[in-house]
């Protein structure tokens, strides 16, 4: 017999959770289908083990910086296999304690895989059906593979937290969030890194500021190869070497990652039993409350034409429960200055509108106030390299429309940046708030 629910939600990630939590506390009654391992790819192969490698990478560089300082000592190499052990180790307790969480909330965890039957019939793996009036797709993405030769002589972002030593030759192919933070975080970790890029890095933040943070990645000793378009891997002995139909040959290296963007896990769904609506991509598609065009089907996360950000999952998630099953019939997420981070070498991180976008919607009423500063922590010990902060604001009232940072510390700041933003700042609240000093933050109010 058919077991039935208030809500079935396919997925165990950081939208699929954030969605089956705050349902449950409304009451609902929730089924939850994850084959997996809890917290999907933000918690086991994305943000959280990304994050700590990066920590890692920041006390490579902290090592060095302390000998500048005069500090008596020498910067040793990370123990990999320890720090691998560590990290696991706190992926397992925060997966445990999901597991924990999910049971003590009395939802139904299937570790299955389930199927479209019909909208509102979810047939699992394990041939049991379940039936709900109220469904969510949080299935997530995965690593974009190519039908290229050679292609499986890389890695995928995945496959990156399995390596037992670090490599000591890498290419990195791809310009986007994850091809910029490994090679930023392999380089200081020991690395030779080579980044090959299509056009630029991170077209979605701005210019100014790629190009300050590309300037200190070179500077790094990572070196950027342009206009590329990679035809394939071979291994010649124990290197591998990458076909560019632009550059020719480039190598020879002991590792290549590929990390050229990822894809919506919507495929082994069976959308069109419930005549789900997918874009060419394969996002479900959905409008800005997350309704799928059939009525009852819902969509959150990266399996959706949504920022590919854990944050906006979670939010997203907990928004339609709460309209759903919490009385607030007006709940909706606003997708509008949505903050992100790239954690870099620098990292970069922005909130609202580029300059160039700016320009594009609001046209010469454009203010631009930047600054440009090598930070006390660095300058003490004879380092150059420079931060750039950067306010873009708009009408007679100077309406702030985008904050951007590069450099030390600007994935804290941006935070606090982020609500003011959200609450309509003008140039003048931040004229007349007091610095901080000194901090690299008291730039983004001291600019004139």
């Amino acid at each position: 017999m058919a077991q039935t629910f208030d809500l079935i939600v396919l997925g165990g990630g950081s939208g699929g959770l954030a969605t089956a939590f705050r349902a449950a506390r409304h009451g609902a009654r929730v089924a939850l289908l994850e084959p997996g391992a809890l917290g999907g790819t933000c918690v086991n192969v994305g943000c959280v083990p990304k994050k700590a490698l990066w920590n890692a990478a920041q006390l490579a560089q902290g090592q060095q910086l302390a000998v500048d300082y005069g500090f008596a000592s020498t910067p040793g190499a990370l123990d990999w296999e320890r720090f691998r052990q560590l990290r696991h180790a706190y992926i397992d307790g925060i997966r445990q304690r999901y597991a924990t969480r999910l049971m003590e909330a009395g939802i139904h965890v299937f570790a299955e895989t389930g199927r479209f039957v019909s909208a509102h019939t979810i047939a699992t793996s394990g041939g049991d059906e379940l039936n709900a009036m109220q469904i969510v797709i949080a299935t997530g993405g995965r690593p974009r593979r190519l039908d290229l030769p050679g292609f499986d002589l890389g890695m995928v972002s995945d496959d990156i937290f399995e390596l037992r030593s670090l490599p000591r030759r890498i290419a990195v192919i791809g310009g986007g969030y994850i091809a910029v933070e490994f090679a930023g975080l392999l380089r200081a970790l020991g690395s030779e890194v080579t980044l090959h890029v299509r056009n630029r890095v991170l077209t979605g933040f701005d210019a100014e500021l790629v190009d300050g943070l590309t300037t200190q990645m070179q500077a790094q000793g990572i070196d950027i190869t342009g206009q590329c378009n990679v035809s394939g891997l071979r291994r010649v002995d124990d290197d591998i070497l990458i076909g560019d139909e632009v550059n020719g040959s480039c190598g020879p290296y002991d590792a290549v990652l590929w990390a050229i963007g990822r894809v919506p896990n919507s495929d082994r769904l069976d959308l069109e039993a419930a005549g789900v609506h997918v874009d060419e991509a394969g996002h479900v598609v959905t409008d800005a409350w997350q309704n799928t065009n059939v009525p009852g089907v819902y969509a959150v996360g990266d399996v959706t034409e949504r920022p590919e950000l854990t944050p906006v999952a979670v939010a997203a998630g907990r928004h339609l429960a709460d309209r759903l099953f919490g009385g607030q019939a007006d709940s909706c997420l606003d997708y509008e200055n949505i903050p992100s981070v790239v954690f870099a070498e620098p990292p970069l991180a922005m909130v609202g509108l580029t300059e160039a976008q700016a320009r594009e919607f609001h046209g010469d009423q454009v203010q631009v106030y930047r600054s440009r500063f090598t930070p006390l922590g660095l300058a003490v010990a004879g380092h150059t390299a420079q931060s750039i902060m950067k306010i873009l604001c708009v009408g007679e009232d100077q309406r702030v429309v985008g904050f951007h940072a590069l450099g030390p510390g600007a994935e804290e700041m941006m935070q606090g940046f982020a609500v003011a933003l959200k609450m309509g700042v003008r140039k003048r609240d931040l004229d007349a708030t007091v610095a901080i000093h000194p901090s690299s933050a008291e730039e983004m109010v001291l600019m004139g």
